[in-house]
């Protein structure tokens, strides 16, 4: 696979879980992307497992819209990469949009990209 592949292919599943957070399906995407053991590590300081992922984002307000920006991926072996970029999102009655790096990283078992670790930082003015 080349890195345009897998670039594209990474960025195809980032994309649909933004959108199923914009749709308010994202408990349900990322509950059966994520690993048993994986993380999200949060622009306010949080650290998430699965099941506090899934659990907040049953609760979270919708996305209203998503911008994927400066996208890269950093192949970390055969079954295993890491895809970076920079996220904007839009909520309705938020002044300002969410603007962070972010970072996926990808493992994939059997045939399939599952999440192992997410980590945002909220990038400054």
């Amino acid at each position: 696979m080349t890195n345009q592949q897998l670039l594209d292919e990474l960025l195809a599943i980032e994309r649909a879980g933004w959108q199923a957070l914009c749709e308010s399906t994202g408990d349900r995407f990322y509950g059966d992307l994520m690993t048993d053991d994986a993380l999200m590590v949060l622009a306010n300081g949080s650290v998430m497992d699965r099941s506090a992922v899934t659990s907040a984002l049953g609760q979270a307000p919708p996305w209203k819209s998503f911008e994927l920006s400066d996208e890269r991926v950093i192949s970390a072996g055969a079954d295993a990469a890491a895809l970076v970029y920079i996220g904007t999102a839009h909520r309705d009655g938020a002044d300002e949009p969410f603007v962070g790096a972010m970072s996926s990283m990808y493992h994939r078992v059997d045939g399939t990209w599952r999440l192992v670790l997410y980590q945002q930082t909220a990038k400054a003015d």
